[in-house]
C-alpha cells in the first residue's frame, strides 16, 4: 500500500516528509535498520542480525508497496530517513478489525514530534479501513516509547514475561498494548 507524501513541521522548525519508502530507498532503509539496532536495545534485532541484502530489501519494499494489507511510512528529514513505521492489516474475517503497529526513530530525531506524526497517520489509515483496534508490543524498560503510546491512546492489556533475552543474559518482558478506535478518538 502506498502512503502519499505528507509534509510535517518538526518541533525544531525543520520540515519532514512522511511517505512510503520505495525501491530506490532500499540501501538507506538497510542503513536505518542497522542504525536503530545499534542505538537501542529496545528493537528486536542486534546490528549483526541485520543481514538483508540490497536485493532482498528492494523486493521487500516492492511487495510492501503492492500489498493491500501492509503500509510502511518513512519520515525523511533533510532527505534522510529519520524514522519508519509499519501498519499491518489482517485478511481473515475474524481478525480484520485489528491492525499491528511497529515504529522506530533514529536517536538524533527523538523528541521532534516524528513519532506523534507517524501515529496520527496510522490512526487516520485505520479509520479509513474501519479498523477498530490497533495493537503493538514494546520491550520492558522502554519508557520513552510507552509514554508516546499512552499519549496516542494505547493502554496496556498484557505482558509476555521473559520473552526477550539480552546478550548479557538479562530477561525482559514484552508489554502488549492496544488502542480501541472509538468514534470520538
Amino acid at each position: 500500500m502506498i502512503y502519499p507524501e505528507k509534509e510535517i513541521l518538526l518541533k525544531d522548525g525543520r520540515r519532514g516528509v512522511l511517505q512510503s519508502p520505495d525501491i530506490g530507498d532500499a540501501q538507506e532503509m538497510l542503513d536505518y535498520l542497522r542504525a536503530t539496532a545499534e542505538e537501542t536495545e529496545f528493537v528486536l534485532r542486534y546490528p549483526e542480525e541485520c543481514k538483508e541484502t540490497l536485493e532482498a530489501e528492494e523486493k521487500f519494499l516492492e511487495n510492501a508497496l503492492k500489498s493491500p494489507f501492509n503500509v510502511m511510512i518513512a519520515c525523511k528529514v533533510d532527505g534522510k530517513v529519520a524514522g519508519n513505521c509499519s501498519l499491518s492489516f489482517h485478511a481473515l474475517s475474524k481478525v480484520r478489525h485489528r491492525a499491528s503497529v511497529a515504529i522506530a526513530i533514529l536517536k538524533e530525531y527523538w523528541g521532534l514530534g516524528i513519532g506523534t506524526a507517524m501515529f496520527d497517520a496510522m490512526i487516520a489509515l485505520c479509520r479509513e479501513k474501519n479498523i477498530s483496534q490497533m495493537e503493538l508490543e514494546f520491550i520492558e524498560g522502554n519508557d520513552r516509547a510507552r509514554a508516546l503510546y499512552e499519549k496516542m491512546g494505547f493502554r496496556i492489556y498484557g505482558e509476555r514475561p521473559r520473552s526477550i533475552k539480552l546478550k548479557n543474559g538479562e530477561m525482559r518482558s514484552e508489554i502488549l498494548m492496544l488502542r480501541e478506535m472509538e468514534e470520538n478518538q
